[in-house]
């Protein structure tokens, strides 16, 4: 099994990071999940939720979109 990486911005105003952290933990257990600290995607940040997975930007509109978007590219 391929291990995922998965990236959570720590001031994403669209993801609260209690929530965020269970839901990827729960939907991908093997993953390494981190915060991160600002990346300076300072027009996407303040519109959307978003997470960094294996290497992708991956955004929504909420932080469930954002999560369930994300799905898609977790390595099996």
């Amino acid at each position: 099994m391929a291990t995922n990486e998965i990236k959570v911005c720590e001031k994403c105003k669209h993801m609260k990071m209690k929530t965020s952290l269970a839901k990827l933990q729960k939907l991908a257990p093997e993953a390494e999940i981190s915060q991160v600290t600002c990346k300076s995607y300072c027009g996407p940040c303040a519109r959307y939720a978003f997470v960094f997975i294996n290497g992708r930007y991956v955004k929504g509109a909420t932080e469930d979109e954002a999560i369930e978007k994300a799905l898609t590219y977790l390595k099996s």
